[in-house]
């Protein structure tokens, strides 16, 4: 049975998801775009993977910390477009302070972003993947849905609830042609760690290109950052045939880092 590949990648006008985005559309897997820039500025990316790729994706403006607004953009995109048969949750934020300094605010968006965004996206895409018998899940975790770091207690704790509910998503789906995996990058080379990367060269007095090795040989033995698109190339895969019988894993792409 021919199904439709159609993805919507969740967070992905930049880093990790516009990298997954573009090796998808690379190799002929019908893109959805969806981010918080304008419609207008959501439209020149389109325009620019039709330029660079010769095809031209949709793109959703959503505000996925709010469920009512992930429904809305849901029932659009199956009306619009077609029915999600790969879903990649990836739209997340990040924020530091030690836990009885941590504003509960940003506990709140920051668990609303990186795994209530991603447990509303599924239960909404699921029905149309277990009519079709066939449905891609992957979702990106982190590290730290792995071990854990201080500072980080709503990012870990978002993420590690984002692996156990991918696993329990796997159970349940194991036999509908349906796999849920999730991705565990460790530092990569995006803007989500510019802020982090500007306290360390504070913190020792480093440069920024200083703090980027200080940064990553603090945790993990490979001495670079992952790039995006290396994580874009795991994702396609789990979409391959070849990958029909991986579901309910955690797969660190992450330099070693969780070896220790």
């Amino acid at each position: 049975m021919s199904v439709r590949k159609l993805a919507l990648v969740t967070g992905s006008t930049s880093g990790i998801g516009l990298a997954i985005a573009e090796v998808f559309a690379r190799n002929g897997i019908e893109v959805i775009l969806h981010g918080l820039e304008s419609i207008a500025e959501g439209e020149e990316l389109t325009e620019r993977f039709e330029r660079d790729y010769g095809v031209r994706p949709h793109y959703y403006q959503c505000d996925v910390s709010r469920s009512s607004e992930v429904e809305k953009m849901m029932a659009r995109i199956a009306s619009e477009v077609g029915q999600i048969t790969v879903l990649v949750n990836n739209a997340g934020i990040q924020f530091t302070a030690p836990i009885h300094e941590f504003p509960p605010d940003k506990w709140d968006k920051i668990i609303a972003i990186n795994l209530s965004a991603a447990y509303h996206a599924m239960r909404l895409a699921l029905p149309g993947m277990q009519e079709q018998g066939w449905g891609r899940i992957i979702n990106i975790s982190s590290v730290h849905g792995l071990v854990a770091s201080v500072n980080k207690a709503a990012y870990c704790a978002a993420k590690h609830g984002l692996v156990g509910l991918t696993r329990v998503t796997a159970l349940e789906t194991a036999a509908q042609g349906i796999t849920a995996n999730c991705i565990c990058p460790g530092w990569t080379d995006t803007p989500l760690l510019n802020d982090q990367l500007m306290a360390f060269a504070r913190e020792h007095n480093t440069s920024f290109d200083e703090a980027k090795q200080g940064l990553i040989s603090s945790k993990a033995p490979y001495p670079d950052f992952v790039a995006p698109s290396e994580i874009g190339e795991l994702a396609l895969f789990l979409c391959s045939d070849a990958a029909r019988a991986i579901t309910g894993t955690a797969m660190p792409i992450d330099g070693g880092w969780t070896a220790h």
